[in-house]
């Protein structure tokens, strides 16, 4: 451990019967570090990773210091600090491609004539595989039977390379498919609170800190570990030793005050903060809660809110170790000693949440009491609509953005059923994700609506497609010994598999009558679902509105069918006997909630389900692995390839060049997500991705997922820019309006084409490329797939009025340069078209924040210079674009070791 001990706060605790080493923040506050007590505690974690990590070049005693000034300048001054995360958390969409990486650096190390076996994992990395199962089958009791046998069918190359990767790298855990979800698995288990590791023969005790390569690994932050999602990129980088630079960041203080209303929910609770949050503006920025509402609350509701940090903009939604945490660890079934250390420990560090409030940069406040009844939709989850304000929403989007005012009851007939189909149905019902799945009090309230809908006799509109795809085993066991799965199988929502589906796109195909009926007449049909994105095009191609909300909710829409209803003032259907039933009727009170969750979920559940969490099925023990310290490659496989990103490497990196005359790939407005960017939905089979698997005769019933395919550059990188629902501005129909799907327009010779099948063009004529973009650009989830697609396409720089995060940082970590607008500019102030050239002088001497001059030589001869801001935002940074992205600077490093 390279501690300098500069404030020599290295000191030992006696907790749980043993004795650990730990970097005391106490002594160093009074040996010449200041008073830390007002710092926010999240910043408490940081300062005691800083403490513990200082050698004298990654971290400096002034390093240390600058924590403490923090209290005088809430984090405006920008100042640079190394991370270093006590583990990594991954799942298989974005871990797959991770690992491809790793076993592609130790054939380039090997190129190098370097050891392969440098490239491994320094700290621990588990990866959770969650995100393949497809709801193909639902409705039915052998539906979970079912997806699992089509999941193994579709991904066996997937799970080999995976099993190889368990075997050739060190500190690196696979849990199997069918166990749950990554964050909800991570929640229940891996995660400590505090961090327990042998070093040189002393037992040292740490805050838990994690990376993750999704998200949503914020969710953990419900148990005061401190972590946020990360490019897979980046993340791969935390694994072999590199620490993750970043600025000290500002902190919002989110004060939360009373107690959930009758009939409000956590999930209400979530989209109601997650309003305000991205109202206030916190992107790049910790949020951390606090206050007296906190009593009232669970580790269970605050991870729902942790969970949606991504969703409000945050790095991550901070929530202090306190007497909820110590109890949700034991009846989760954690060591008696391990949670006997977190209270020792965090009492001891000044990290247990007291009465003392922390100082913020700045706060806002919430009562629990003005909860309200919420679903968030139709494309985006910071879009909250109250209960009550949805049916008149839903109509104000279909004349707004639809431009279907004129037919707003319009509906069509269904082949071969007995019902119809129209505007505003809801065609898909989901109980799934992470964000609710793993909160026992939502779950069981969806079975307490199921149960009263079943006796008033109320059935499930025949449209809809119905699912339960629970974030761990332990949920059907608590369902089962409440009495309500029987229920929610009578609805339809029976078990359809353990993982990330509806909400990662995995939703499976509408039934095909259904799904012609809606392609026909052009109808804009929705989704409730109980997850955290609804991004345009992720849930299901066929849909166009989808809404978050709880699952008890999204039991209410199923029996609705439509969001046309007012589901509190109209009636949900008529029971059995005869009479209109409304949602008052058959939702239950928070005490029936409460006396269910006491009864039905116990320490015994979490201790037997994760006993031996490693070891899968039947069907993972049966696949065969090859063993070696690099992997053979297969030409012939269309999921894992050996990816082009070390092709000519050498130890001596080329400083990049000026861009010169390029041109303008697309044009894009704001909100342009990672979805948008890189889909992880299904393959249309026209398209430049289903063209390349028909040629290697992949029919299209094996298509799979571009999440899935993530492995193979082959795929992926004809998959950038492909979402149907992307739409470039360059390219328009003969009224004026934008094109949707993955388009652009190829200059000089003015032809409409794939953006793919465009940029190999430009790939033959020499000529580079750059992308410009509106605000946000980059939101929604870690993928790392979003820059790598844009550097393999050959895009030096993104030109965007403001990024997202991760995806800011994964831009640089592919060697590709993020360029802001500033003083109010934009592509479409500009009067861009597509038609211009780019030059981008002084490329190689960046440095960060730097003003960088944009010449632009437009169509008629014209030459217009424009000032932009580098958002290459710290000196590692620029060390990783110099390299030519962040995996050829750690490959170099370790090749040099």
């Amino acid at each position: 451990m390279p501690s300098l001990n500069s404030f020599n706060a290295r000191s030992t605790l006696s907790a749980g019967g043993k004795s650990f080493t730990y970097f005391d923040l106490q002594a160093a506050s009074a040996n010449g570090l200041g008073d830390i007590s007002k710092l926010p505690m999240s910043l408490k974690v940081l300062v005691e990773n800083l403490l513990r990590a200082e050698d004298g070049v990654a971290v400096k005693k002034a390093d240390i210091l600058a924590m403490t000034s923090w209290l005088v300048n809430k984090g405006k001054n920008e100042v640079e600090i190394a991370f270093v995360p006590a583990r990594v958390l991954m799942q298989d969409f974005t871990g797959v491609p991770a690992v491809v990486d790793l076993a592609a650096m130790r054939d380039a190390a090997s190129k190098l004539g370097a050891n392969p076996e440098r490239i491994n994992p320094l700290v621990p990395v588990d990866l959770v595989i969650d995100h393949s199962v497809m709801v193909d089958h639902f409705g039915a009791a052998g539906a979970f039977k079912q997806n699992v046998e089509l999941e193994y069918e579709r991904n066996v190359e997937r799970y080999q390379f995976l099993r190889w990767g368990q075997q050739a790298f060190q500190d690196f855990r696979v849990v199997p498919p069918g166990t749950g979800i990554c964050h909800q698995v991570n929640l229940e288990y891996l995660g400590q609170s505090v961090w327990v590791r042998e070093i040189d023969g002393e037992t040292f005790a740490y805050p838990d800190t994690v990376v993750g390569t999704d998200s949503h690994t914020t969710m953990i932050n419900g148990i005061g570990v401190l972590g946020w999602g990360v490019g897979g990129i980046e993340a791969e980088a935390a694994m072999l030793g590199q620490s993750i630079s970043m600025l000290i960041p500002e902190v919002i203080g989110f004060r939360l005050t009373g107690k959930l209303p009758e009939g409000s929910t956590a999930t209400d609770l979530v989209l109601t903060v997650t309003q305000m949050l991205r109202k206030k503006g916190v992107v790049g920025k910790f949020v951390e809660f606090y206050g007296p509402g906190l009593d009232t609350m669970s580790v269970e509701d605050r991870a729902t809110i942790a969970n949606m940090a991504p969703e409000y903009g945050a790095t991550c939604g901070f929530f202090p170790v306190d007497s909820k945490t110590i109890d949700y660890l034991r009846a989760t079934g954690r060591d008696p000693a391990r949670v006997a250390l977190v209270e020792a420990y965090c009492k001891q560090q000044g990290l247990w949440r007291t009465e003392i409030e922390p100082e913020f940069t700045d706060t806002l406040e919430l009562s629990l009491a003005d909860v309200r009844p919420s679903l968030a939709g139709p494309k985006r989850p910071q879009d909250r609509v109250v209960l009550g304000g949805i049916a008149e929403g839903f109509t104000k989007v279909m004349t707004e953005e639809f431009r279907k005012g004129a037919e707003l009851k319009k509906r069509a007939p269904v082949a071969d059923a007995n019902h119809d189909i129209g505007h505003g149905d809801v065609v898909i019902a989901a109980i799934t994700s992470c964000t609710n799945t793993s909160n026992p009090s939502v779950m069981l309230a969806a079975g307490l609506v199921a149960r009263n809908a079943r006796k008033k006799g109320l059935e499930v509109k025949p449209w809809v497609k119905t699912s339960l795809a629970p974030g761990s085993q332990v949920v059907t066991d608590y369902l089962a010994r409440a009495g309500v799965d029987d229920d929610l199988n009578a609805l339809g929502f029976n078990l359809v598999g353990y993982g990330c589906t509806t909400c990662i796109g995995n939703s499976g195909p509408l039934p095909v009558p259904i799904s012609a009926s809606v392609a026909e007449h052009d109808l804009v049909v929705a989704s409730v679902l109980s997850g955290n994105r609804n991004f345009e095009g992720r849930v299901n191609q066929d849909v166009r509105a989808n809404y978050l909300a709880s699952p008890p909710l999204v039991v209410a829409y199923a029996l609705a069918g439509s969001v046309y209803l007012n589901l509190e003032t109209e009636p949900l259907g008529k029971g059995s006997d005869g009479q209109d039933v409304y949602l008052r009727d058959i939702w239950p009170t928070n005490a029936e909630i409460e006396q269910m969750v006491r009864h039905a979920v116990t320490p015994e559940m979490f201790a037997s389900r994760y006993a031996d969490v490693f070891k899968g099925d039947e069907h993972w023990q049966g696949i065969k692995v090859g063993a070696g310290r690099t992997y053979a490659w297969d030409i012939n496989s269309t999921y894992v390839q050996n990816p082009p990103y070390f092709e000519g490497m050498s130890m001596t990196p080329k400083a990049p060049g000026d861009v010169t005359d390029a041109r303008v790939l697309g044009l894009f407005g704001d909100s342009i997500t990672t979805d948008h960017i890189s889909p992880a939905g299904s393959i249309k089979k026209v398209s430049p991705a289903g063209a390349y698997l028909t040629d290697h005769g992949v029919p299209q019933a094996e298509f799979n997922s571009y999440g899935a395919r993530r492995g193979n550059h082959e795929v992926m990188m004809r998959g950038t820019f492909a979402n149907i629902r992307i739409k470039n501005q360059m390219v328009k129909n003969e009224d004026g309006t934008v094109v949707e799907g993955g388009y652009t327009i190829h200059q000089p010779s003015g032809e409409r084409m794939y953006i793919y099948d465009a940029a190999m063009r430009y790939k033959q004529e020499g000529r580079e490329l750059v992308i410009f973009a509106g605000k946000e650009y980059g939101t929604g989830s870690s993928r790392d797939w979003a820059a790598k697609g844009t550097t393999l396409l050959g895009v030096r720089a993104v030109v965007a009025e403001s990024f997202e995060r991760i995806h800011r940082s994964n831009l640089i970590g592919m060697g590709v340069l993020p360029l802001q607008f500033v003083d109010g500019q934009s592509w479409a102030g500009l009067g861009l078209t597509g038609e211009e050239k780019v030059s981008i002088a002084g490329v190689a001497t960046l440095g960060p924040r730097q003003k960088v001059t944009l010449k632009i030589e437009r169509s008629g001869g014209k030459t217009d210079t424009v000032e932009v801001q580098c958002r290459i935002d710290t000196e590692n940074e620029v060390e990783y674009f110099r390299n030519g992205g962040i995996l050829h600077y750690v490959l170099r490093g370790l090749a040099r070791a």
